[in-house]
């Protein structure tokens, strides 16, 4: 067959259109801030969070792990400010067709512990994400290669001894051709798949990983512009030390000397010690300080789109929202929240009210899905329906919205849970956890009793990447296990499709689905609102939210 040499300027395209909004900014940095007299041997303090999970690429799928992930790893491409992708540890991604693609990688790449970066380390790397048997909260990101398995029980439930969701050994959509090329097999087209592999699920382990994943993953060796500062960089709950790798020949070389993400307790916190001098960077502005935080930053604001999507989740599992009653409940509690109001005075113009389940930044984005009412502030529909569900089955108890109290939600939970309860006349309030990982392990661990704040920072730009991971059956991160095969044929067909046009229209038609059943309740889209000190200079924020630390100097 003939070969279409792509070296990601056919992906480059799609990216381009995705992200066109992307670059758009309020005051601050559509653009990087102007340079001069910036030090390469400064080291950058920014915010961040503790991660869930030990630094394991394949099992970190939030934003306080990917955040450093992205900074100490680099996969075969990554996606500039405006999403655009570029290779990275790739020399060339070719494809023969929709479902085959061989990658060559550059030669010379090393790891921080001195081993070459081959194709073996992406291969095997990507087998143990997929593997079920190791359970990886990003194994859902490998279920196109040939060899990851979904295959019901005999009596077609989750859960059966016979249920197998993930590969069993390697996967022989994976082989390696020689030490720096390797190709890859789909089980079905993906017309998207060369540009997922920017996600920190597909970076490459070295082989020390592989004697003993958990310990890795506590002082984790990566590839990429940077790596940690030593043995004890990482001080939980507190902060992790970064230092720049010199070894590191791609195009994120650090223009620092490295950085410090420090876990901050609240947003609050964060901006304080930025308006003190004694931080360099945050990516978050605390509710408190939205109405104020461009007067006292000047041109050193940041509030510009970005591809972030937040809603609530309300588990199928939990009493009362099963079945057509649980349908005619999410329905109503949604048409309880008036968005308008809630964008507009506690997040100040920084954040739009929702009409679909993906981000106004992307290509094939809409606000005119059939069944987008449902997400219309509508008091009187609101009382209807739920007394319609109290006709299968009365009320009872308080409906509650979990949320981690570090980043900054109790503000918008209390209006959320506030509007809720004056419109349908019953209890509702917040049920705050002291940090995000605490509200994490509840909720993939299936314990939480409450719905939850939930919400999607996209991996690579496109409509898939918001719909697949979330509400898929399966999915890694859909986190009310909501299932239906309908979405997921339109999933399915949606992704097969060659033509972009064709495969939106199958994305907006699976969307309409998701409005009717609500498997989440969208609220509205952020931007990310942000800012710098003083003296820092090169500050640009990417199209999903996180600042180019790499270039930043003071």
């Amino acid at each position: 067959m003939k070969r279409t040499k792509i070296a990601l300027a056919g992906i480059a395209l799609l990216a381009a259109g995705s992200l066109a909004l992307a670059g758009c900014s309020g005051s601050g940095s559509g653009t990087p801030s102007a340079s001069g007299g910036g030090s390469s041997t400064a080291i950058i303090k920014t915010n961040g969070s503790e991660p869930q999970n030990p630094l394991i690429p394949t099992n970190t799928n939030e934003v306080g792990g990917g955040k450093i992930l992205d900074e100490i790893f680099a996969g075969l491409i990554y996606y500039d400010a405006k999403g655009e992708p570029q290779n990275d540890m790739a020399e060339s991604i070719t494809t023969e067709d929709p479902q085959h693609l061989t990658v060559k990688l550059k030669e010379g790449q090393k790891f921080t512990d001195g081993t070459e970066v081959k194709a073996d380390n992406f291969i095997k790397a990507w087998n143990y994400g997929a593997q079920s048997e190791n359970a990886q909260l990003s194994g859902y990101f490998f279920e196109d290669i040939e060899g990851f398995q979904i295959n019901d029980g005999p009596d077609g439930e989750a859960g059966t001894d016979d249920d197998i969701y993930g590969a069993v050994g390697d996967m022989e959509g994976l082989q390696k051709v020689d030490d720096y090329t390797f190709t890859i097999a789909l089980n079905k087209p993906a017309s998207d798949f060369a540009l997922r592999l920017g996600y920190s699920a597909f970076y490459p382990l070295p082989d020390v990983a592989f004697e003993d994943m958990d310990a890795f993953g506590e002082n984790p060796i990566g590839n990429g512009p940077y790596k940690l500062a030593g043995d004890d960089a990482w001080q939980h709950d507190v902060q992790i030390s970064l230092v720049k790798n010199e070894d590191y020949q791609g195009g994120r070389q650090a223009q620092n000397a490295g950085l410090d993400i420090i876990f901050y307790a609240t947003q609050d916190a964060a901006y304080a010690d930025l308006l003190g001098g004694e931080v360099d960077v945050i990516d978050g502005v605390p509710p408190s300080a939205l109405a104020t935080f461009e007067s006292e930053l000047g041109d050193r604001a940041v509030n510009q789109p970005a591809a972030i999507f937040q809603s609530f989740t309300i588990p199928e599992r939990l009493a009362h929202f099963s079945g057509e009653e649980g349908k005619l409940r999410r329905q109503a509690i949604s048409m309880a929240i008036n968005r308008e109001e809630i964008t507009k005075v506690v997040f100040q113009g920084t954040r739009t009210p929702a009409s679909d389940f993906t981000s106004p930044v992307i290509a094939g984005w809409s606000d005119s899905l059939t069944g987008s009412e449902v997400l219309a502030y509508n008091p009187d529909e609101a009382k209807k329906l739920w007394a319609q569900a109290d006709a299968i089955s009365p009320w009872s108890g308080s409906f509650q919205i979990a949320y981690n109290s570090d980043g900054g939600h109790q503000t918008w939970v209390d209006a959320v849970t506030n509007s809720i309860k004056n419109t349908l006349g019953i209890e509702s309030s917040g049920a705050p956890y002291v940090d995000f990982a605490s509200l994490r392990s509840e909720v993939t661990g299936r314990t939480i009793q409450t719905a939850f704040r939930t919400g999607w920072q996209a991996d690579y730009p496109g409509l898939y990447n918001f719909l697949g991971p979330l509400y898929a059956t399966n999915a890694g991160s859909n986190d009310g296990d909501y299932s239906n095969p309908e979405f997921d044929q339109l999933l399915s067909d949606g992704i097969s499709a060659t033509d972009p046009d064709e495969a939106n229209a199958d994305f907006q038609k699976a969307q309409e689905i998701l409005l009717q059943d609500l498997p989440a309740t969208p609220l509205w889209y952020s931007n990310v609102t942000g800012g710098y000190a003083e003296g820092v200079q090169n500050v640009e924020f990417g199209w999903n939210s996180v600042p180019l630390y790499y270039q930043i100097t003071k």
